[in-house]
């Protein structure tokens, strides 16, 4: 069975969002997102859960990134930022149909749901599990300080980061999508720690591709 990735997630106090409906379509158009470039398919439950497929476990961390993304830049204001706690896994499981994503199963899917529910209260809002113990060790620092990182992004950051990972262009084309100044774009991309999160998400990709075959 081939190794997948899984994403099991929930809106971060979802109870106090008062914008139901924007938050339902910011979390649909981002599921048509991830089925449109990684080939992922998902399923909302109880209104602020998630649980996303992704074929390629090297793309999971960078899927689980975007969903934080699109949720924090729709935010309602910096004292009240929309996130989400996310456990990313990879590990052997099927890729389910979207007609019966609800039946999906194998380990990838276990473990996922697991380290989701071991979050519990924590601060933490992102974590990575396979079934390597030496590979969860290595990266579970590294996620860490990523997720240290994207916790502390305002709507600005979050928009900067979201359009970089899905447009590979210059500052300037950047600047040009956003209709802003490429200083000002400059200055986003330095306060998102874009450079450390982008080589995060290429050396995680690589090591959850390789680390398992």
């Amino acid at each position: 069975m081939q190794n997948i990735g899984v994403l099991t997630g929930d809106v971060v106090g979802s109870q106090r969002i008062q914008q139901r409906e924007r938050l339902s379509r910011t979390l649909e158009d981002t599921l048509a997102l991830l089925a449109s470039r990684f080939g992922a398919r998902g399923d909302r439950y109880r209104g602020d859960g998630f649980q996303i497929a992704v074929p390629k476990p090297g793309d999971a961390m960078v899927a689980a990134v975007l969903v934080r993304a699109a949720l924090m830049q729709q935010s309602p204001s910096r004292q009240f930022m929309w996130d989400a706690r996310i456990a990313v896994a990879v590990g052997p499981a099927k890729m389910p149909t979207a007609e019966r994503f609800a039946e999906a199963d194998g380990q990838a899917f276990l473990l996922s749901g697991r380290s989701l529910d071991a979050l519990g209260d924590k601060a933490d809002r992102l974590t990575v599990v396979t079934p390597s113990t030496a590979l969860n060790d290595e990266l579970a620092l590294l996620t860490r300080f990523a997720d240290d990182i994207l916790s502390h992004w305002s709507r600005f950051s979050a928009e900067v980061a979201y359009l970089s990972l899905l447009h590979d262009e210059s500052q300037q084309a950047l600047a040009k999508r956003l209709e802003r100044t490429q200083p000002t774009v400059n200055r986003r991309l330095i306060a998102a720690r874009w450079t450390l999160v982008r080589d995060y998400l290429a050396h995680v990709g690589t090591r959850l591709t390789e680390g398992l075959a």
